[in-house]
This record gives C-alpha cells, structure tokens and sequence, in this order.
C-alpha cells in the first residue's frame, strides 16, 4: 500500500502544503470521533448505534402521539411488541439484505475474535436501507396478525416514522466517513466550501492517486504515528493516524488534509432528503383518511425517486465492483424496483372498493 521507508520531507514539500490547510483549501476534513463514550479500545457507544437508538425511541413516540389521536389501530397496550417486532425487522433485514446484495462472502468470513462470524461483526457496518424494508413488511404482517389490523395500515404506520430512522442512519454514515461521495476538488486542490474530506478514504478502494510528493507525505505520517506498523502492515498504522486524528490530533489533520479529495458530503444529501422532504411528503398525504397502502405506496415511489437523484453524487461500497447497467447502481436499480412497486400497489389500493380510509392525522378521533 505504502510499502517503502518513510524518506526525509524536502522544503519543497512543506512549502507546497502550508499549515493550517484545515482552513486553506475552505473545505472541512471529517475528524469526528466516532464514539459518543469510548470505554476501551474499539469498545463503547458509538454514534452509528445512538443512531438507531434515536430512530426506534422516535418511532414509539410517533406510534404512541397516533395512537393517542385515534389515528393508529394498534391497540395502545400492544404498541411495545410492536417496536420490539419493528427493531427485529430492521436489524435482521437491515443485516441479512447488505450480505444478500452487497457482501456475501461475508457468510463463510470466519475469525478467532469475538464476534467470530461475519455476519454478527456488525460493529464494522454493513446494513441496507432495503433490506431493513423488506424487514419491515415481515415485521407488519407479524404486527397485523397478532393485532387484527389490516397489514397495510401497518405498513403505512411504520413508513410514517421510517424517515426519521433514515435520518439518523445518513448522519451515522456521515460521522463514520461510510458510503463516499464523489469527488469535486483532488488532494492538494482547494475545494467548494461545501465540500469534505474523509480521511477514512485512505482505507478504501476509492483512494485518489496521488503524486510523488504526495505520496512521500503521506509516508512521513505513517511512520511517525505508527512506525512499527508502518512497513509491515500499513493499513494499521493508516487506522492508527485516522484514530488520533479523530481523538483531536489537529497537527496531524491539517498535515493530511492535503492528501485528500474533496468530495460531495453524499450522506447529508441523503439524509435531508431521505429523512426531511421525506417526511415532511408522507406526513401532508396523510394529513385525512386514506385506504390501508396509499402511504405506504407512495413512500416506496418517493424514496426511490430520492434515492436514485442522490446516489449520483454517491460511490458504491469499494467491495462492490459490478459495472453500472444503463448508467444505474445496484442501488439504484434497486430503487427503480421500489418505485414500479409502489405505482402498482397504489393503482390496486385505489380500485379496491371494499376498502375504506382510515387514520390522518390532523383531527382527534
């Protein structure tokens, strides 16, 4: 990766990087840490997981305001089995849909350390939007039955409060440095003010080339904050940087700002308009009384369309190399799906007759 002893730093290099760059280039590098509490090591609570803790605590809260309207038919005394068959679904779906369609291999990814399975290391990422989904409708069906209310209100319940999970999932991804955006400025070019660099992307296939200048800067850092590691195994002492970048090394982030692109800060895109504008839709659509599935129809149509417009200024995982099919991602085909199977289960809710419109929100029942 970096293979080659850290040479000696010319002025020529230094005067081409000037301190601080943090601020230079008008740009931002991401150092935040990503542990709200770190309690050892890798171990504590981190702002990917506060983020799903956020997201499920403010889904009960919707649930319970419906509830309390008389908008939502799950009974009041029920509703706690119901998140709990809500959390299942997204964790499992969430889980099960990134190995499925992103990662497989991480099925037979077998380790001598705790969590031991692949599949289980979850503290490394690796959930999908749409497998959460398909989660959730099982999760519905499982609710309605136990319930005795129709499946599809269920569903349209649980995509008005999705977008806040959503919301809370793309800021996750943000903090983490996950699911890069693409690039706008390369390493050593000022960038839009708007733009960010990930140090994170040192660690992934979307790394930009740098030149030899670059290149032996980037060594010097390496072998100073991790000079055992640095020739032996470079992708630690690149962890090792990042981590005491993140812990608030501010010498060390103005030194590698230069090193790296500026990109489209991609998850914010998504998370304002997977999270807000979808919310903000769904909640006027549901402001009187619709039939079981027309929120629920026009979530799937709507978050497809979003995705799709935002993933343009999103790379794939670096694992994932198939090439784009018509000039679509995986994800965005995906998306596609999403949105034909929303037009038709709205088409089909919208010529039952024997389906009458239930909840909104806006009057007390």
């Amino acid at each position: 990766m970096y293979g080659a002893p850290a040479p000696r730093v010319t002025a020529h290099v230094r005067r081409r990087y000037p301190v601080p760059v943090h601020f230079y280039l008008a740009d931002w590098v991401n150092d935040i840490n990503p542990f709200v509490w770190r309690i050892s090591g890798d171990f504590g609570i981190r702002w990917y997981g506060a983020a799903y803790i956020a997201g499920f605590l403010c889904a009960w809260l919707i649930m319970r305001w419906l509830s309390k309207r008389g908008a939502c038919l799950i009974p009041r005394e029920r509703l706690p089995d119901a998140m709990l068959a809500i959390m299942l679904g997204v964790l499992i779906g969430g889980r099960l849909g990134y190995i499925l369609i992103y990662q497989p291999s991480l099925l037979w990814d077998f380790t001598a350390t705790a969590p031991w399975w692949g599949v289980l290391a979850i503290n490394k990422g690796g959930m999908a939007s749409h497998g959460g989904m398909a989660g959730l409708v099982f999760a519905a069906w499982w609710i309605a039955r136990s319930c005795r209310a129709p499946t599809l209100h269920v569903l349209d319940i649980m995509t008005l409060t999705a977008p806040v999970g959503l919301f809370f999932g793309r800021i996750a991804n943000f903090v983490n440095g996950e699911l890069l955006g693409r690039i706008v400025a390369a390493p050593g070019e000022p960038g839009p003010w708007w733009s960010v660099r990930y140090p994170q992307e040192l660690l992934t296939d979307h790394r930009p080339a740098l030149t030899p200048e670059q290149a032996m800067e980037l060594r010097r850092l390496l072998a100073t904050v991790a000079p055992r590691d640095y020739t032996e195994s470079p992708r630690v002492a690149t962890e090792t940087l990042i981590r005491r970048i993140q812990l608030g090394a501010t010498n060390l982030r103005d030194d590698l700002a230069p090193l790296l692109a500026a990109r489209h800060p991609s998850q914010l895109y998504q998370a304002f308009a997977e999270g807000i504008v979808l919310f903000i839709a769904l909640w006027l659509i549901w402001m009187k009384p619709r039939r079981p599935g027309v929120v629920g129809a026009w979530f799937l149509m709507l978050y497809g369309v979003m995705r799709i417009a935002t993933e343009h200024f999103r790379l794939p995982d670096d694992h994932l190399t198939s090439p784009l099919i018509l000039g679509l991602s995986r994800g965005q085909w995906l998306s596609a799906l999403m949105i034909g199977a929303g037009a038709l289960v709205l088409a089909i809710v919208l010529r039952r007759e024997d389906s009458e419109p239930v909840g909104g929100w806006l009057k007390r029942r």
